[in-house]
């Protein structure tokens, strides 16, 4: 069994306008992503060749694009997959209703195959059933329809012109192999909905039987058919024409598996539709504990003993942080290898996507730039692909067929039941991720607590230890400790944080954060484990107008900051592999001593608060903070990274923003008195600016948004 890659390449239509993933990843533009590929040691890519980008006017194409990457390909000794339609439904000429529109396909399919004889493997259209639901059953994409007969035309359309295309290509390239890809997954339900549970796990297979020219009169839903206007004359054309393709290609998602529930009450509106009998909720079986988990063999085990042809998972992706993607690829990977242990002729298993994927949140119905990373992740300063924790697992998989990484020791969240979305039932869910070889998170602080909050959302296992139970200063003491729990990799929130009482006490701030941060860095150089180490934006003096970078010279003003900077020093001298960030003062929703939520505490009691208005910061929504941290960590990201949410703002225009963001009408505005940094004889010094950016990566989001999701969270609400 091979791994193979693929790229999200979703050319979809919505309205008048098109909405290309290749674009908005970036790899439209970039043809070194293709040698950044290669070094994953995948050999086979799913590969955009896409319709609409070479022939956007009848009978012209435009092949420079793709002469330039398929060359590439051959260069490098890649194969692609060639993918010639991708959810979309053709250039403006055209459309999945129109009748001529499979020939015109086929039409596109040979001047490819003429060009490029050389490719041998295709998948003509993607799947081709989901197509048709999205485009002319749901109405999400063009040309909108909302109607059986729309649904069953695009189908038909599709499967006719997948045949034709894989015709005119075996005229130029006889071995062409034929791959089709479907999202396949199965439907459960209450009693009530069995008729229709059993009506979309017989759909299911329709784009699959059509090719096969399955359909006749003793199909499940021949009448079905019939009713929704295909004719006999054209159900015996695809059984005269019937093209099974080469290779079964399954694309399995979390959410392929959908449950049916007529109890509306127990559901928001949004999962609300109806069948001509009834109204009822459609959500994914995952986000309910009425549904039983299906696990990915068993789907793919259906295709098989539903056709008993070579199969391929040809996508596999969750959205998610990196240990569930890591997680999700390692059980379909681990099941696969069984089944074919089995017998079962399984021939790859395919990580999707390469760069990750946008606005599928709203399945490419909008361009707000929701991005899910991949094996690589391009919020970077430039835009290039960065390898990410599910990139080197994709490199151990392709050289050595397994991969060893401390969260695959624990299944996902979708085995254990948790963070469901619909839980009508009252057990505590089950912690079997909690007894794996945990994640160390030294220092108890606001910081380390949303480590351990953050830590059990996301099943990593770990231990939180108070200053109490490790004094991280006392290298004796941080060698026992750290010898008897065995972490695999440690998270460094200790030290001393009181800056204006550091200048008083100068010793105690160092021994905290230099010696303590320097023998955790020897311990875990010794034991060839992450750190991740925090530093402050104090390290710099504040001149800087704008916004400091990762590569700006220290100089800071206070001992707090110089203890920093030492500590910085110290830990990447010791452990060059270390992952230092540098962040600003920070706020979140599980604490109540942080600016944001003292402040608005005080404004609702109607009480005044003052504010530095000549002291700038970029302020840092804790949980931001700690997953972007986490993921970094996996990423096996090293050396200074700037991490905090993208403001420029005084301490004055924080709190106006807070108090206007948060909606509420009980607080007066005049309550927030801005004074000078002089004004306010802070004992420490402070830089008037620390405001800080990356110029190697872009992870968190601009600060008002997350001032919005702080609202979303805090508890008590403050509007």
């Amino acid at each position: 069994m091979h791994l193979w890659g693929g790229l999200e390449c979703t050319l979809n239509r919505v309205g008048p306008q098109y909405f290309s993933q290749c674009e908005k990843s970036g790899h439209h533009f970039r043809l070194q992503d293709l040698e950044i590929f290669s070094q994953l040691g995948i050999k086979k890519i799913r590969y955009p060749c896409l319709w609409e980008m070479v022939c956007p006017e009848e009978g012209h194409f435009d092949w420079s694009w793709l002469d330039e990457r398929l060359g590439e390909f051959q260069r490098l000794g890649l194969d692609p997959i060639a993918g010639l339609l991708h959810h979309g439904s053709g250039p403006r000429f055209t459309h999945l209703l129109d009748p001529a529109f499979p020939a015109k396909f086929s039409e596109y399919a040979l001047a490819f195959a003429k060009r490029y004889p050389w490719v041998k493997d295709y998948i003509p259209i993607d799947e081709i059933l989901t197509t048709a639901r999205f485009s002319a059953l749901y109405g999400h994409w063009y040309p909108h329809r909302r109607d059986d007969v729309s649904f069953i035309r695009a189908l038909f359309h599709q499967v006719k012109a997948s045949i034709l295309a894989m015709n005119a290509i075996r005229s130029v390239q006889p071995d062409a192999i034929y791959i089709q890809a479907e999202d396949v997954g199965r439907a459960q339900s209450t009693e009530t909905l069995a008729y229709q549970r059993d009506f979309e796990n017989q759909r299911r297979w329709l784009g699959f039987d059509l090719l096969c020219g399955k359909v006749d009169a003793a199909h499940p839903l021949y009448g079905y058919l019939q009713a929704s206007g295909l004719t006999d004359a054209e159900m015996a054309w695809l059984q005269e024409h019937a093209l099974p393709p080469d290779i079964f290609g399954i694309n399995h998602y979390l959410l392929s598996n959908r449950f049916l529930d007529h109890r509306l009450e127990l559901y928001p509106p949004h999962c609300h539709g109806r069948n001509y009998f009834h109204f009822y909720a459609d959500v994914g079986s995952v986000d309910t504990d009425e549904a039983v988990f299906i696990p990915p063999k068993d789907i793919i085990r259906d295709v098989w003993e539903r056709y008993h042809r070579p199969l391929a998972v040809t996508e596999v992706h969750v959205r998610g942080h990196r240990e569930a993607q890591m997680r999700w690829l390692n059980q379909v990977w681990k099941e696969a290898r069984e089944l074919e242990n089995e017998g079962i002729d399984l021939r790859a298993v395919t990580v999707w996507s390469l760069l990750g994927s946008y606005d599928w949140n709203s399945l490419c119905c909008y361009n707000e730039g929701f991005y899910e990373p991949g094996v690589f992740d391009l919020r970077t300063r430039d835009g290039s692909p960065k390898t990410t924790a599910l990139g080197n697992m994709v490199r151990d998989l392709a050289r050595q067929g397994e991969c060893t990484h401390p969260v695959l020791a624990s299944s996902g969240w979708w085995e254990h039941r948790t963070h469901l979305l619909y839980s009508l039932r009252s057990e505590p869910p089950a912690r079997p991720w909690a007894r794996q070889r945990p994640l160390l998170i030294a220092g108890a602080g606001s910081l380390g607590q949303a480590f351990a909050r953050i830590c059990e959302m996301r099943e990593i296992s770990y231990r939180l230890l108070k200053r109490t139970d490790l004094d991280i200063a006392e290298p004796e003491a941080v060698h026992q400790v750290l010898k008897e729990i065995d972490p695999w990799a440690v998270i460094n929130t200790a030290g001393y944080v009181k800056v204006d009482r550091a200048e008083q006490e100068p010793s105690r701030c160092f021994r905290e954060n230099v010696v303590g941060a320097a023998n955790l860095a020897l311990w875990c150089a010794d034991h060839h484990i992450p750190l991740v180490q925090y530093s402050s934006d104090f390290v710099f003096n504040g001149l800087n107008p704008g916004h400091y970078l990762e590569s700006d010279p220290v100089e800071p003003l206070n001992i707090y900051g110089k203890s920093k900077a030492e500590g910085e020093s110290k830990v990447l001298e010791i452990h060059p592999e270390a992952l230092v960030i540098r962040t600003a003062s920070f706020f979140g929703p599980w604490d109540g001593a942080n600016f944001a939520t003292q402040t608005l505490r005080r404004l609702l009691q109607n009480k005044p608060v003052e504010t530095a208005s000549d002291l700038h910061s970029s302020p840092t929504y804790i949980p931001d903070l700690v997953n972007a941290s986490l993921d970094l960590m996996m990423d096996g990201e090293k050396g200074i990274i700037h991490l905090a949410n993208a403001s420029k703002v005084s301490w004055t225009e924080f709190a106006e923003l807070l108090l206007r963001l948060s909606k509420s009408r009980a607080a007066d505005r005049s309550l927030i008195i801005g004074k000078s940094y002089e004004e306010l004889k802070f004992p420490a010094r402070r830089p008037c600016n620390s405001a800080l950016a990356s110029e190697k990566l872009k992870l968190l989001p601009d600060l008002e948004h997350a001032i919005f999701r702080y609202f979303c969270e805090i508890d008590p609400p403050f509007h």
